[in-house]
């Protein structure tokens, strides 16, 4: 089973497994990927590369997909990128009400910038926000929230 997910359809479900932890760094990152115009190789699904629709920003930036989850540039240029009038698709879309101060850890809340991003990108492209969905293996959140899955890069 693959652990990348090229052309996964976004559901609420998927977006709030994402937020409870029980799906993959990699994973989460390859939503965002693929979004961003991000191809995987011939060789490896496990690389991608900028694609013709990778805006330039990204593929100047990052002429590889990059770990959006586990690099703090990378998610930096994430938030930035969402536009001002999304900031709060979490809250209005999911109900999400944030994370308790003793579960702010760089992993979660890059974790929830993903989620966020990828909300801005269906209002941005008119795409529904299905409430059902397929979903990838889900996991028991980590033992570490530090750590994160095994599997996932480490967090920088």
């Amino acid at each position: 089973m693959s652990l990348i997910a090229p052309s996964w359809p976004i559901s609420k479900t998927l977006l709030l497994e994402i937020l409870a932890d029980r799906i993959t760094d990699c994973f989460a990152a390859s939503l965002v990927w693929e979004k961003l115009g991000y191809q995987p190789t011939e060789l490896s699904f496990e690389v991608w590369l900028a694609g013709e629709n990778t805006p330039i920003e990204w593929s100047t930036s990052f002429p590889k997909a990059p770990e959006v989850v586990a690099e703090r540039q990378a998610s930096v240029q994430l938030t930035r990128s969402i536009p001002k009038q999304y900031k709060q698709l979490l809250k209005a879309k999911l109900d999400f009400p944030g994370y308790r101060i003793g579960e702010l850890y760089p992993r979660r809340t890059r974790r929830a910038t993903v989620v966020n991003w990828l909300l801005a990108w269906l209002e941005d492209h008119g795409e529904r926000l299905e409430e059902e969905g397929p979903l990838p293996h889900c996991f028991d959140p980590p033992s570490n929230p530090v750590k994160g899955h095994p599997g996932d890069p480490p967090i920088k």
